[in-house]
């Protein structure tokens, strides 16, 4: 696998008198399954539309793989789900497209009818599948449990741990936990990369933020002594 290098990322929106990145550095491997936290406003974003090349920005982002944004934006909803897998993956052999299937439990009507017939849930599966199927990309998926019930969110985060090589934005917490092995966390002000799940980077930033807290009540007590 390659990395992708961001180095001295610089970006603020026009006419805000404040950055929302400024010479943000580190590297991501492009076989991490990565979970991207932060809270709203923080830029999660923002850093997914400068990895897609939609905004101008200082410094470089450099990688050797092509990045794919989820959920894919269907222009043409008649067509049938292999057309639209077609679309995506045009390379991906017909057994390829079964394995996929068979991973997120779709039947192969999915492909058959047409993908404006399918549920929001099937349609999301079929997307991942296709997007997953594509050579030399790494998935941007942003929120891809919203139109998934409890067995669905379990099934598509067992689809996602046998992947390799995708940054997961998800507000679900034991969604995150079950198929990712870093996490890329926007903080006030830093840019964070840890290895580990979601409650993992949770409790040591808890500990990290008991101890910034400690310390800085003893240096207010030792300023009014």
């Amino acid at each position: 696998m390659s990395m992708i290098d961001v180095s001295n990322l610089t970006f603020g929106y026009e006419g805000s008198p404040e950055l929302i990145f400024d010479h943000v550095g580190f590297q991501i491997d492009s076989g991490w399954k990565l979970g991207f936290t932060g809270r709203n406003g923080r830029g999660k974003t923002t850093f997914l539309r400068l990895l897609q090349g939609e905004y101008p920005y200082s410094g470089t982002i450099s990688a050797s793989v092509e990045f794919e944004y989820f959920p894919y934006e269907m222009a043409n909803l008649s067509r049938t789900g292999l057309e639209v897998v077609r679309e995506i993956a045009p390379e991906a052999e017909d057994w390829e497209i079964q394995r996929e299937l068979g991973l997120l439990d779709l039947a192969e009507r999915s492909l058959e009818l047409p993908f404006s017939s399918l549920s929001n849930g099937e349609r999301t599966k079929v997307l991942l599948a296709a997007m997953f199927l594509k050579e030399n990309a790494f998935l941007l998926i942003d929120e891809p449990t919203n139109h998934l019930d409890r067995a669905g969110r379990e099934l598509v985060s067992r689809y996602l741990r046998s992947k390799r090589g995708f940054l997961l934005v998800s507000h679900d917490r034991a969604f995150l936990d079950g198929c990712v092995d870093h996490i890329l966390s926007i903080n006030r002000s830093n840019i964070q990369l840890v290895q580990g799940n979601y409650s993992s980077w949770q409790t040591a930033k808890q500990r990290e933020d008991a101890f910034e807290l400690a310390q800085n009540e003893r240096l207010k007590g030792e300023i009014s002594r």
